[in-house]
C-alpha cells in the first residue's frame, strides 16, 4: 500500500478486539486530488492528526496525546489514557511507521500481559532494527496465546528479515492449519516469503 490519499473511514472505531490487519503506511484523505475548494475532511487513523502544511496524517508530539473525543493531539500525560487507549494509539502508530511513538505508548500499558499488547511491541521493535528483540517478544506473545494468527504472521515476517527462511516457511505451516490459506495472516506472509514486490 503506497502513501497516497486513502479514506480511513470510522478512525476512532478501533477496539480491543485486537484484529489486527497487515502493515500498512500513514493514510490520510486530501479529499479528492483533482481542482476546486471544498475537499472533503481528513479523517487519520487514532493516534493521529491531519498536518495541513505536510498534507498527511503525523502522530501527535511527544508531550500530547491523542484525544478521541476532540479528535487532536492535546497536552497530557500519556499517564491519563487508559490501557486499551494506550494500546488502540500505540497500535495505531505502530502500523502507520511511527515506532518510536508507538513504542512510548504500547511501552505505557500497564497490564502487558495481552499477546496483542506484546505483539505490537515486538512488531514495533522489530521494525526499528532489533530483529532478535522482536523475534523474542512474539514468543512472550505466543506462550500466552500459542493460537494467534498475527503473531505468527509477524514472527514468520521476523524470520524471513534474518534471513531464516526454513523458520519463516514453519510459521506459514502454522498458519495455514490455524486459519487456512485463504486468510489475510496465511496470504501475507506467503507473499513475503515469495518476495512478492507487492508485499510491503
Amino acid at each position: 500500500m503506497s502513501r497516497g490519499t486513502l479514506s480511513l473511514a470510522g478512525a476512532g472505531a478501533v477496539i480491543m478486539a485486537f484484529a489486527l490487519a497487515g502493515p500498512m503506511f500513514p493514510a490520510f484523505a486530501a479529499g479528492g486530488g483533482g481542482g476546486g475548494g471544498g475537499s472533503a475532511p481528513t479523517v487519520c487513523r487514532v493516534g493521529l492528526v491531519f498536518d495541513p502544511v505536510q498534507k498527511l496524517c503525523v502522530p501527535c508530539k511527544r508531550g500530547t496525546v491523542y484525544d478521541a473525543d476532540k479528535k487532536a493531539c492535546v497536552a497530557q500525560d500519556a499517564s491519563l489514557l487508559d490501557d486499551r487507549q494506550l494500546y488502540e494509539q500505540g497500535r495505531s502508530l505502530a502500523l502507520a511507521g511511527y515506532y518510536t511513538e508507538a513504542l512510548d505508548l504500547l511501552g505505557a500499558i500497564g497490564d502487558k500481559h495481552d499477546a496483542m499488547v506484546l505483539t505490537m511491541i515486538g512488531y514495533a521493535t522489530r521494525k526499528l532494527g532489533d530483529l532478535d528483540g522482536g523475534i523474542a517478544i512474539y514468543h512472550q506473545a505466543l506462550a500466552i496465546d500459542p493460537d494467534n494468527v498475527n503473531t505468527h504472521e509477524y514472527l514468520g515476517e521476523g524470520y524471513l528479515a534474518a534471513g531464516r527462511i526454513d523458520l519463516a516457511e514453519l510459521e506459514l505451516d502454522k498458519l495455514k492449519a490455524l486459519c487456512g490459506e485463504n486468510c489475510e495472516q496465511y496470504q501475507d506472509l506467503a507473499k513475503a516469503i515469495a518476495g512478492d514486490p507487492e508485499w510491503n
